[in-house]
């Protein structure tokens, strides 16, 4: 695919803040939905509760790691990671306060990053022929649809979703839908500045029409046209304005970990090893799968230069500094891939800017606000193009695989099944994701159909 700016391109600067803006409004949903999905599943609620704008805050950092790990040479942007859902709930659950539960979702980001730090060193010894022997193409391929694929029932979830209860369902879907065509004509047929910007584009057409309904609804007193819910920014006027009202510090994770240390106990430690470890082996197997994939986007083999090793270190190291400032551990994001792929905007600046604009805007308490009233429908429309375009780079890797052969057919076929019908596997506090699973049963049949002959 040809780029309209490379890895090493640096666009102007005023380009640079509407690009970074777009990648933020790609991977932002999936980011701060971890931590609310963790406070749901552990309880938490109030000042208890794990911030959503600390968690911003930890992926602009983890990803400046990142790119300074990979010699700025890797356009990929780290978010909250999904995988250690699991892991995170049975740190809370299983501690003796909600401060040990801290200090645990951060211990287990540093566990889960060592991981990839003895991995990183033992491939920058051994390389990585075994790697590609391992996982070629016609594992990592359908691996990659899966991740997309994977996400189908979240993107349709949001599209039939208003931000306020009762809100219409159709309204709601035609707001989505809008989004969706306006990003794919901007991006098929838009001018060059259109191209670059078709996500932007498209969430400010769906939430003006959004914005539409809503206030016909409000006037004729017809909830059932209301979509967009403005709470999240008319509360912060609700007691005057002031200083907080539009700047706020995040409630950093490291923070909330203070009187929790002197509370910890030999067997918390072991169930915290044993709830993320086990899955940063597994999120290493997605991570070699998003940089093959990013890869063959923008031409460039990543696990050769600027090298696996690398691509670990940074996402190992920048995960445990993103968790001790936001709670999640971090990893490389599908939705970054694919808008670097949709925008042929490979520009590592603008990776760069995103992260600092995370970090910025994670203090600016109205930004944060407007986010929170961007309608679920109109996010739904966007991630169905950044969804199916992961599905389809995935796909797009199988073109040059021969499925005549019952091996490779074989190989897909257990992938693309175990994936999309969701085989997941638990072990005691351990879940083993759908994707990961698929990958290892892929990786399984692989190797014992490797003695096939061509014919």
């Amino acid at each position: 695919m040809n780029m309209i700016y490379n890895v090493e391109d640096k666009p102007k600067f005023g380009q640079v803040i509407v690009f970074a803006f777009q990648q933020l409004l790609a991977i932002i949903a999936a980011t701060i939905a971890v931590p609310m999905i963790t406070n749901g599943n552990a309880g938490l609620e109030g000042e208890n509760a794990m911030s959503i704008a600390a968690a911003l805050f930890g992926a602009g950092v983890g990803t400046l790691v990142y790119v300074l790990f990979t010699r700025a040479k890797s356009p990929v942007f780290l978010g909250s990671s999904f995988a250690f859902l699991g892991s995170m709930a049975a740190a809370f659950a299983g501690a003796a306060s909600v401060a040990v539960g801290y200090v645990g979702i951060i211990m287990g980001a540093v566990m889960a990053g060592l991981v990839y730090v003895v991995i990183a060193t033992l491939v920058k010894f051994v390389g990585v022929e075994w790697l590609n022997k391992l996982m070629p193409p016609v594992v990592i391929g359908p691996t990659v649809a899966i991740i997309g694929l994977s996400l189908a029932g979240n993107a349709i979830g949001d599209l039939q979703r208003s931000n306020i209860e009762g809100g219409a369902t159709l309204l709601a879907v035609l707001c989505g839908l809008i989004t969706l065509i306006t990003v794919t004509l901007c991006s098929t047929y838009g001018k060059k500045m259109a191209k670059l910007i078709p996500f932007i584009i498209g969430i400010l057409v769906g939430y003006i029409l959004a914005s539409i309904f809503t206030v016909i609804g409000s006037v004729a007193g017809i909830d059932a046209l209301k979509i967009v819910d403005y709470s999240a920014v008319t509360s912060l006027f609700t007691d005057g304005v002031t200083f907080s009202t539009f700047v706020s510090v995040p409630q950093f994770t490291f923070l909330k970990a203070f009187g929790g240390f002197d509370q910890l106990s030999g067997s918390y430690v072991g169930t915290i090893a044993a709830a993320y470890i086990p899955v940063a082996f597994v999120v290493f197997a997605e991570h070699v799968a998003d940089h093959k994939n990013i890869s063959s986007i923008i031409g460039r083999d990543l696990l050769d230069k600027p090298g696996l090793h690398r691509t670990l270190l940074g996402d190992g190291v920048g995960s445990m500094v993103g968790a001790f400032f936001g709670g999640c551990p971090n990893t490389t994001y599908g939705e970054s891939v694919a808008c670097v792929a949709i925008t042929r905007n490979a520009s590592v600046v603008t990776i760069i800017t995103t992260a600092v604009m995370a970090i910025v805007v994670s203090f600016v308490s109205p930004f944060i606000a407007f986010l929170n009233t961007i309608p679920a429908c109109v996010m739904g429309g966007v991630c169905m193009s950044l969804y199916g375009f992961i599905a389809v780079s995935g796909l797009k890797m199988l073109q040059k695989v021969d499925l005549n052969r019952n091996r490779n057919l074989f190989v897909a076929a257990t992938i693309l099944i175990a994936g999309i019908g969701g085989l997941s596997l638990t072990f005691g506090k351990v879940t083993i994701t759908s994707i990961a699973t698929a990958l290892i049963l892929g990786i399984i049949v692989n190797v014992i159909l490797s003695k096939e002959k061509a014919e």
